[in-house]
């Protein structure tokens, strides 16, 4: 008796699998893809002070990420990230550069951190209140601050560049702890206090089901709106910090500049992260990963002569491709 051919039926069944495990695994895959050619074809890629230049760079895009990637859990958007970061980075240059300040230099310290990130929350507190007290959409209601917030920045700069010289604030974007940038570590620890929220807290649990059937929610007794407006808030909030850091970075605040574009980097690293755009799922982590990626492709494009008008259009591609596999992952 002769064999039969083995037919191809098995066939359409691996293919299922291998894409599955693509579309699960992609954020590594094309981490692991960027790092192989970076390492092979990037000049001085594996030298220390390229490994800081990205730490510094990607710190402010994964803050922001991980409070996007609980807004879009929640089934929102937030396009005023990068406005709030304006906001904040002109008021830390205008608190700790008073008389006051100068008169009392901790304290004046001190509330330079403490005001802009307070500022924030009360930005996220507004951004909240349209969405869930007045149910305007959410693009609509951050797309106000969107357009204000910047502008109210550079009406209390008056449009200037603020330069300064302050060792202690600028520790925020320049210091180093056992040699590693004191960004890299504010990211894990944002990551990781995020993370234990979601995982074991009721807060938590609320926002994925809101994000997940906010009907459902509601008829449970989950406090949707609260549980909106806390979301917003901790985005906000997180925002600002990034605003901060880029303003040490740089000994210098330009409200014009800082957080420019700061929304499609948050967004573009939460959708890569895994984060689903209808809501229900936030991988803190995740959003991490993506924004490391995201840096990376704008690094490997600059360092390779590539324009900085065409990082612009991967970033778009990458937002593109990554709504694409969660769409193949749903069918």
């Amino acid at each position: 008796m002769q064999n039969k051919p083995v037919t191809s039926a098995s066939e359409p069944t691996a293919f299922k699998f291998e894409w599955s495990m693509i579309s699960r695994h992609g954020g590594v895959v094309a981490l692991i893809a960027i790092l192989l050619f970076n390492i092979l074809i990037t000049p001085n890629f594996l030298h220390p002070q390229t490994l800081f230049v990205n730490i510094s760079q990607v710190a402010t895009i994964a803050i922001v990420a991980v409070g996007m990637t609980l807004v879009i859990a929640t089934g929102g958007i937030d396009l005023s990230v990068g406005a709030i970061m304006a906001l904040s980075g002109a008021l830390a240059p205008l608190i700790f550069t008073s008389p006051f300040a100068e008169a009392n230099p901790e304290l004046g310290l001190a509330l330079s951190i403490v005001v802009p990130i307070l500022v924030a929350l009360a930005c996220g507190v507004f951004n909240g209140a349209l969405v869930s007290l007045l149910n305007v959409q959410p693009i609509v209601a951050t797309l106000i601050f969107f357009i204000s917030g910047r502008g109210i920045a550079l009406v209390l700069t008056n449009g200037n560049l603020q330069t300064f010289t302050n060792p202690a604030f600028s520790y925020l974007g320049t210091g180093k702890i056992l040699g590693f940038p004191f960004q890299g570590y504010l990211v894990l620890i944002i990551a990781a206090c995020v993370w234990w929220v979601m995982a074991f807290t009721v807060f938590g649990r609320q926002l994925l089901a809101v994000g997940g059937n906010e009907r459902a929610a509601e008829l449970s007794g989950v406090p949707v709106k609260r549980v909106k407006i806390g979301a917003y808030v901790i985005c906000a909030g997180l925002s600002g910090l990034a605003g901060l850091i880029v303003v040490a970075i740089n000994s210098a605040s330009d409200a014009a500049r800082i957080g420019n574009l700061m929304e499609l980097d948050a967004i573009a690293a939460a959708v890569v992260g895994g984060t689903l755009l209808q809501g229900g799922r936030a991988p803190i982590f995740g959003a991490i990963l993506g924004a490391v990626i995201i840096q990376l492709v704008k690094y490997t494009l600059l360092a390779n002569g590539v324009a900085d008008e065409v990082a612009l259009i991967a970033k778009a591609g990458i937002i593109v491709l990554a709504v694409y596999v969660q769409q193949a992952r749903k069918e």
